[in-house]
């Protein structure tokens, strides 16, 4: 049954609250959409409702941080990355091991349009050295990475969906942070994915292998550090490579590969995302409009690898 990563986030995060007092979580007045009202519930006292105050949030948070508490910052990612230099001087540059949780991201938030969505809030993140990046693509993958964050010592960035996801791993995952994740082999081609489109990504290769297109699946949950050595390493076993992800080209998913790529293993490459603003509709029709649901992902990498064959 598809389930929201925001609503993995909230549930672990209150079940982590019972072991790891250092943890504090702070809201700007979407509690209810970012689901730290389940641990606000549970832990009232460790709870922090700052209203519509961003800027306040990070300051506070990476306080408690160099205090010795362990917090975690909730808001919709385009609210909170938005105020990225409050990020960038309080958290990243004092090294303060503060989690940014930033949910609603990509198109797929559907009906409350493009001032809703975070189409450009991991090109930002990137830019911060010291700044780890998790994008989980289902309910076991965020309930590991809320784990790994909670004792992690650095500045990080969480990125969740508002849509439900399906599941893609089994009972016996279990998350390693800074590593690939092969969810199909091939050697005609790589695809690199991550987030809410994974699930798409893996059913449309697994429609074109019946096509006679053998296209290796990668889930990238671990965006920053990412993991180059197997990026090249798939690049050259397979040749050519395509990216997709409910962000912009530009800085996200793929222009991280298209930076290891071009100094490590120059290849052929495709990159499919966001390339404009977002817009109001359906979360299905949006997926479909900009060709990130499963028929459109195969579309455009059929075409890719006819004109690169």
């Amino acid at each position: 049954m598809a389930k929201a990563t925001r609503v993995s986030f909230g549930e672990r995060l209150a079940e982590l609250g019972a072991t790891h007092p250092e943890i504090v979580v702070f809201d700007a007045d979407l509690s209810k959409s970012t689901q730290s009202q389940i641990f606000a519930a549970q832990y009232p006292d460790r709870f922090f409702e700052m209203g519509i105050q961003e800027h306040n949030m990070i300051g506070a948070a990476a306080g408690m941080a160099l205090s010795g508490k362990k917090p975690f910052i909730c808001s919709f990612s385009t609210f909170v990355v938005g105020r990225f230099e409050a990020i960038r001087m309080s958290i990243g540059y004092s090294e303060a091991n503060v989690t940014v949780v930033g949910t609603h991201c990509g198109v797929a938030i559907g009906e409350d349009g493009y001032s809703q969505m975070a189409l450009e809030d991991i090109a930002l993140m990137r830019t911060l050295p010291n700044m780890t990046i998790i994008q989980p693509a289902d309910d076991r993958e965020t309930r590991g990475a809320v784990d790994f964050l909670a004792g992690h010592p650095f500045p990080a960035f969480l990125r969740l969906t508002r849509q439900g996801v399906e599941h893609i791993h089994g009972d016996d995952y279990h998350f390693v942070f800074g590593k690939a994740d092969v969810l199909k082999d091939g050697d005609d081609a790589v695809l690199f994915t991550t987030g809410g489109v994974v699930y798409n990504s893996l059913k449309a290769a697994e429609a074109l292998e019946k096509e006679g297109l053998h296209i290796r699946v990668v889930n990238i949950y671990t965006i920053a550090p990412l993991d180059a050595e197997y990026v090249i390493q798939a690049a050259r076993e397979t040749g050519r490579v395509i990216t997709v992800e409910d962000h912009s080209i530009v800085g996200g998913l793929g222009g991280a590969i298209a930076e290891v790529l071009g100094e490590g293993q120059p290849t052929r490459m495709k990159r499919i995302g966001m390339r404009e603003y977002g817009r109001s509709g359906s979360p299905t029709d949006l997926y479909v409009h900009y060709g990130l649901d499963e028929a459109g992902i195969r579309k455009q990498v059929a075409a890719f690898l006819a004109d690169h064959s």
